[in-house]
């Protein structure tokens, strides 16, 4: 009788089976201190918590939880995401363009996400509808998930990073998304959050008439 390995299918468990052992324990700390962030906000609102709870309750000191995360709001905003929206993108077919690809990686990344972490999406996405510092930190951060796609379809494409076209088209894409994303937490997460990816992008590649 023959057996498969077992193979990852979280974006946490996908990064940590590509990382050697210091860094692996570096992702579990930032976790770690993600996850707890999280509880002790939905036990006592995002306002009441502070960093020096956060860090007791994670176990480890304020000054780590500043070395991996600046601010409250980071620790809120951060995910798993972008180096597996990274890699994946990079694996798409050569001929496919740019904004197509951006849709696939998008949303295969929003639907592991509400297969593996639905619960803390629903948080975050309630904390950018409620609390304006992570709303406007959100914008802040947006730019380096830009640079990212900026530099995996310069790849692709052959152009140069800080081409305005692909400037314009990623933050077009990640606008959109983001609005989505807070229009999907106004209504309660009850819609079906990829569909209205899909929905966005299409009206994005139809040319927005309104």
């Amino acid at each position: 009788m023959s057996t498969m390995a077992a193979t990852p299918h979280t974006p946490l468990e996908e990064q940590l089976s590509r990382l050697p052992l210091r860094e692996r324990k570096k992702l579990r700390t930032r976790v770690t201190i993600r996850r707890t962030t999280y509880r002790l906000i939905t036990e006592q609102g995002y306002e009441a918590t502070t960093v020096e709870q956060i860090a007791e309750a994670s176990e480890v000191s304020p000054s780590t939880v500043f070395r991996y995360f600046p601010t409250k709001e980071d620790i809120v905003l951060a995910d798993a995401y972008d180096p597996v929206i990274a890699t994946s993108l990079r694996a798409r077919p050569a001929g496919e363009s740019p904004l197509e690809s951006l849709r696939a990686v998008l949303a295969e990344a929003l639907a592991k996400s509400l297969a593996h972490e639905s619960a803390e999406l629903v948080e975050r996405t309630r904390l950018l509808v409620e609390v304006p510092a992570v709303r406007a930190r959100m914008s802040e951060t947006m730019s380096v998930t830009s640079r990212l796609l900026a530099d995996v379809l310069a790849e692709r494409t052959g152009r140069d990073p800080d081409d305005l076209d692909l400037r314009i088209l990623i933050a077009t894409v990640l606008g959109a998304l983001c609005e989505v994303t807070l229009h999907w937490g106004e209504h309660g997460c009850r819609d079906d959050l990829v569909a209205l990816v899909h929905r966005a992008l299409d009206r994005l590649a139809g040319g927005l008439r309104l």
